[in-house]
């Protein structure tokens, strides 16, 4: 149907509704001619509706036009001789209109999913992003809508050399899973929920969790500014953001980066992310503080609050700033720090103190051609650590130092020049100590002054999925410690 041609009866058709006949004919008035524009604005209406019908059947027409002109013409066998009383059969169209009808099927799928806008990529390019791992930045690189990803890990431990009472374990140690959903291009959610050690419990017996891990909204603004709230991972050191397997040398996260800095540490805030110049990034939140009634003598892991009915009468505030510098590929170099109260207006031992909580750290990490290179170091303090181990009845100390190297290099490209795959040796030694320093009055638990020796060997058939082997040999100024042997594989998706 064409418009214009469809316009000399309707305007017809309006002039038969609107205007009386000839003999009672008089002048129309305001209420005529209102109630003649409406009708026209909504023949306008139906007219453009039919212009777009007419366009998308006239596309449709073409494309599957082109797909039967693009069938290649059927083989012809050598010639027979036909009698003059028969008739030659025609030749069969059967598979060559099957194959237009499914090429036209494909074609109005194709459509179909740009016009419902589903993402369904035929493969991931992973990648950190905004301080997150690699699957749980997928959110990010979607157009619009729901994202799901993921990562686990499981390993073996065999203790050697002064085991003690220390039995060999296998462990689920983690399941967890990313779902993030991306509003529009502005405005992105993104949640991580954890399943440890395979089940919640088993009788009366816990033997892990299910939690939260982060929950957080971005809103991007501007590259330098962009805001997140919610529960989100504190910026500090390598292992707290980034902590997927495939990320890191070892079955076991370092020690400096669970006793110092208490991987994987989440708090309730609001802050701000962004890049202030080419290579600069920052993150600084605000957050609920810590809770010094979960301090103990192996550091500040246990005063996490992981927005559970957290208590925030004290707030903290912590920042991060890395410089990724053009000029040397493969160089990080960044600090963070935290500063905040964590004694939240209780009482101990009927007094109320003042335990100012402070973690400082620095790292680094050069990555070229193969070669693989860490360094970290943190520093905390406690405030009021006096009052607070006695009101704990176990020495606090009022600071803690830690700090770890590692190497590993890439030995793949030596044994199979064109494999995308991945064997890399890696070693790693580790100092800490959470009672650097004690109280006047107080004794120290020299076992918690550590070195750790570690060795092992990361393969990865395929970016997603690591094989660790590695072994521990730890030390204190206390005494002889278990040996470890961990074997295991983690995974992302």
């Amino acid at each position: 149907m064409q418009p214009k041609r469809f316009l000399a009866p309707l305007w017809l058709t309006l002039g038969a509704t609107l205007l009386p006949p000839e003999s009672e004919a008089a002048p129309p008035t305001a209420a005529d001619l209102e109630r003649m524009w409406k009708i026209i604005q909504q023949q306008q209406k139906e007219i453009e509706a039919l212009k777009a019908k007419v366009g998308e059947n006239e596309a449709l027409k073409r494309e599957i036009k082109e797909l039967r002109a693009a069938q290649p013409p059927a083989k012809a066998g050598p010639a027979e001789p036909v009698q003059a009383d028969q008739q030659a059969p025609k030749a069969p169209a059967k598979a060559a209109k099957s194959e237009v009808e499914r090429k036209t099927e494909i074609l109005a799928t194709e459509v179909e999913k740009l016009k419902t806008k589903l993402f369904i990529p035929e493969s991931r390019e992973y990648k950190s992003q905004y301080g997150l791992g690699p699957a749980a930045s997928e959110v990010y690189r979607v157009s619009r809508g729901l994202s799901i990803g993921g990562y686990g890990e499981l390993f073996y431990t065999h203790y050697t050399g002064d085991r003690g009472d220390a039995k060999d374990r296998i462990d689920l140690t983690r399941a967890v899973l990313y779902v993030g959903y991306k509003f529009n291009d502005w405005i992105v959610l993104n949640n991580e929920f954890e399943f440890e050690h395979a089940t919640t419990g088993e009788g009366s017996e816990e033997k892990g969790e299910v939690s939260v891990e982060f929950s957080q909204l971005d809103f991007f603004l501007h590259p330098a500014a962009n805001i997140r709230a919610g529960l989100m991972l504190m910026p500090i050191g390598f292992i707290n953001e980034i902590h997927e397997p495939v990320t890191f040398h070892g079955n076991r996260r370092p020690d400096v980066e669970q006793f110092i800095i208490p991987t994987t540490w989440r708090e309730m805030g609001a802050g701000l992310f962004g890049q202030l110049a080419p290579g600069l990034q920052y993150r600084v939140y605000a957050v609920n503080g810590l809770d010094a009634k979960g301090f103990e003598s192996t550091g500040i892991r246990e005063g996490r609050q992981g927005g559970s009915l957290a208590l925030a009468e004290d707030f903290a505030f912590t920042g991060r700033v890395d410089y990724t510098p053009s000029f040397a590929p493969g160089l990080l170099v960044g600090g963070s720090a935290y500063v905040g109260e964590a004694g939240q207006d209780q009482r101990f031992r009927g007094q109320r103190i003042s335990p100012l909580t402070q973690l400082y750290e620095g790292h680094l990490q050069w990555r070229y051609r193969g070669f693989e290179f860490r360094a970290l170091g943190a520093y905390g303090h406690i405030g009021d650590a006096a009052a607070l181990s006695a009101a704990k009845g176990e020495t606090i100390g009022s600071s803690n130092f830690g700090w770890y190297t590692e190497v590993a290099y890439d030995l793949m490209p030596w044994l199979w020049r064109d494999s995308t795959q991945y064997l890399a040796p890696f070693f790693r030694y580790e100092r800490y100590n959470t009672q650097a320093s004690v109280p006047s009055g107080f004794d120290r638990d020299r076992t918690l002054d550590r070195w750790i020796y570690q060795a092992g060997l990361t393969y990865k058939p395929i970016q997603n999925i690591a094989v660790k082997l590695d072994y521990r040999n730890v030390n204190s100024t206390g005494g002889p410690l278990p040996d470890e042997l961990n074997l295991g594989v983690g995974f992302i998706y």
